[in-house]
């Protein structure tokens, strides 16, 4: 059982990656020596019924999370993968730049919205799934196979279905590892160039205030054995970046809009964003 810190359980994660056939260089890269539990936040887990981890890292310190050993463990990134994937079109070049309009290829989609042709700057918050497949169809199966490795992008798996391997898998990746590839952005240390990075940074911007900025993305997974809904991102606080990686399962209608309630919540309980009566 996973308990206070992960060297303990390292060995084991890792032998169940071997035997599920996940590639453990990019578990093994990217996991902090340590992870703190952080049981104290169960209240805000319990005030709205859901189920799920947390997981917050400091660059140059430790991660804390609640749940640590569903920290570890992998999903399907689905719409939160928008984030690595803008960074692998700009470095191919399959779009000029987050302005460049993209095709949605026409025909009735899941949400109206969604319904136009659109530059990543406007498809990452609205999550336009029809714009991200034209860009990953740009991008080709080689190239994707090769960046998401570069960028130890959770078992890096693509499978043959190019315009949905992080909707239905094989792509996995777990809160922790969402919470390391996010640090590593806001803190431009991903093997891609400052100007892509920065570039994506811009596009996840949410809000901002005195003295902080909050970036992020959701993600709702859809398969026939779960729902389950991401938000991941970090904060910027006076120089500090602090990335944070939630999931839970969408078990009844409206958890989905618990997401991001319950993100804030724990990112205020820590004096990362201000607080707000909302949060309760």
């Amino acid at each position: 059982m996973f308990r206070e810190y992960l060297p303990g359980y390292l060995a084991t994660c890792l032998m169940t990656c071997l035997l599920a056939g996940i590639p453990t260089f990019a578990l093994a890269a990217s996991v902090s020596s340590e992870v703190a539990p952080r049981p104290d936040w169960r209240a805000l887990f319990e005030a709205r019924d859901v189920v799920g981890t947390f997981v917050l890292c400091q660059r140059g310190g430790a991660c804390q999370a609640h749940d640590t050993e569903r920290a570890m463990t992998p999903y399907i990134p689905s719409s939160t993968f928008k984030v690595a994937h803008t960074l692998i079109g700009l470095d191919v070049g399959a779009v000029a730049d987050v302005d460049e309009v993209l095709p949605y290829g026409g025909g009735p989609q899941m949400f109206s919205v969604w319904e136009q042709d659109l530059p990543l700057r406007e498809a990452m918050p609205v999550s336009s799934v029809p714009v991200y497949q034209a860009l990953a169809s740009r991008i080709g199966l080689p190239d994707m196979r090769r960046l998401l490795a570069e960028l130890d992008y959770g078992n890096a798996e693509t499978g043959e279905h190019l315009t949905r391997f992080w909707l239905d898998g094989p792509l996995m990746i777990s809160a922790l590892q969402q919470a390391h590839f996010l640090l590593r952005l806001a803190s431009d240390d991903l093997p891609v160039s400052p100007e892509h990075q920065r570039a994506a940074r811009d596009i996840l911007l949410l809000e901002g205030g005195d003295g902080y900025a909050l970036y992020g993305k959701t993600g709702w997974v859809f398969t026939q054995n779960e729902e389950l809904g991401w938000w991941v991102g970090w904060v910027e606080q006076r120089g500090q970046m602090h990335a944070f990686a939630l999931n839970i399962d969408l078990r009844q209608a409206g958890d989905a809009d618990k997401r991001q309630s319950l993100g804030r919540a724990i990112l205020a309980a820590e004096g990362l964003l201000p607080w707000s009566g909302a949060y309760q």
